[in-house]
């Protein structure tokens, strides 16, 4: 018999592991630069916890039953847990929270789903108790800044990057939807969400509220030209305030952009898609992904928002703390990266083979390996455990890229080799 993992799940085999590490370090990097600290949480929680007061969709999260026929599941994402987490375990704490995670979430896939993949990895950032423009700036800038610091694009011209910055405003786009009756909204919604054109054309809207719906679905494009259309619609004062924050918030980032680029001016990647409506549907303001078009397809690298209502659930208190993050997706980046050459060929090899050739010296092999392993600049130190001839041995250290070898002669005393190819 055949074992193979379970269906939806996949082992990552050590050249995926020292990929997938490239990119880990890259990113934590920029997350240690920005000032953001890891936070571990919980792979089980309870039910409760991961549909976050109703905005997670309960089929979406497997779950598990405890011995105390308590529901459990694995986390699906995980802003709910950090959110959980930072009102309950860090209460107290000084705001602005900055904190970043790397890990692997699940979530039950759907049916239809192509891949049928129910495990993922990935890295992401929330910034808790950060409120308003700065935050909501920080978070963009952080996300482009991951993305340069991968080399997706330097964004030295308006040519460079391979990546878009797709925003909405979900508190501005739910208003909008408002109008609609209530038995249709969901699906006004869901075609929206969906891009699905022919399917809004079928709802038994009336004509003011079908061109409304077809107006919604086709704000999306450059942000003067979408904010100009949205602006002409009859907005409140509340629709009103957020299009100037959008406004605002894209003319921070290209400003900021221009002055730490100095010499060039580049046009800022974003496409303002207020037709933008997340599966997760806690967002109170900005939301966004950032996708990038291959010969595949459009592939979705990451995505966040703001959650100003979520850490409330959790609060004993139920105490509003304005929040905001972004998730990016590992498998997602190890796919565009892996055409550009930039990931690693092969796993690292050990710098040292050390070989004791007799039963006198086995034990002082092990203490000139440790040595080594020990030395101001740590090495990656091999014994040799094949007992078999010298040149077997210098065969094996060439198949696995090992340039140096310590033989330790009959006396103990060790004898450096350094193999030629």
């Amino acid at each position: 018999m055949v074992y193979q993992p379970p269906a939806g799940a996949r082992d990552l085999l050590p050249l995926d592991v020292t990929q997938k590490r490239w990119i880990e370090e890259r990113l934590q990097q920029v997350f240690h630069r920005w000032g953001y600290h890891r936070i571990i949480t919980s792979t089980l929680e309870r039910l409760d916890t991961l549909m976050a007061g109703g905005a997670i969709q309960r089929s979406t999260v497997i779950q598990l039953n405890n011995l105390d026929d308590e529901v459990l599941g694995l986390r699906p994402e995980l802003t709910a847990s950090i959110a959980r987490t930072a009102v309950t375990r860090m209460a107290g704490a000084t705001y602005p929270q900055r904190l970043y995670y790397n890990t692997n979430v699940f979530r039950r896939a759907q049916e239809g789903s192509h891949s049928g993949q129910q495990e993922f990895y990935q890295a992401g950032v929330e910034l808790l108790g950060g409120g308003g423009l700065l935050a909501d700036a920080e978070i963009l800038l952080l996300l482009i800044d991951c993305l340069n610091n991968l080399g997706l694009g330097q964004l030295k011209s308006s040519s460079d990057a391979s990546w878009s910055l797709i925003l909405g405003e979900a508190g501005l786009t739910r208003s909008l939807l408002s109008p609609f009756p209530a038995n249709v909204r969901d699906k006004v919604r869901y075609a929206i969400a969906q891009l699905d054109r022919l399917a809004l054309e079928a709802l038994p809207l009336s004509a003011e509220l079908q061109d409304r719906a077809l107006l919604l679905l086709d704000l999306r494009g450059k942000p003067a030209d979408v904010i100009q259309r949205v602006s002409s619609l009859d907005l409140d004062d509340t629709q009103r305030e957020s299009v100037n924050n959008l406004k605002s918030l894209i003319e921070l980032l290209q400003e900021s952009l221009d002055l730490r680029l100095r010499d060039s001016t580049i046009a800022l990647p974003i496409i303002l898609d207020l037709s933008l409506i997340r599966t997760f549907d806690y967002y109170t303001g900005i939301v966004f992904e950032v996708t990038s078009t291959t010969a595949s397809g459009q592939k979705v690298l990451g995505q966040g928002g703001r959650y100003d209502q979520l850490l409330g659930l959790f609060h004993p208190q139920g105490q509003s703390i304005p929040s905001i993050g972004f998730s990016l997706q590992m498998e997602q980046l190890h796919q565009i990266l892996l055409p550009t050459g930039q990931l690693p060929d092969q796993t690292p090899a050990s710098d040292w083979l050390v070989v004791s050739e007799t039963p006198q010296t086995h034990a002082i092999a092990f203490a000139h390996a440790q040595k080594l392993r020990e030395s101001t600049h740590p090495l990656q130190v091999e014994l040799d455990l094949s007992g078999t001839s010298r040149e077997a041995i210098r065969d094996y250290a060439r198949r696995r890229g090992i340039a140096q070898i310590v033989w330790m002669d009959i006396n103990g005393s060790p004898v450096d080799e350094i193999l030629t190819r």
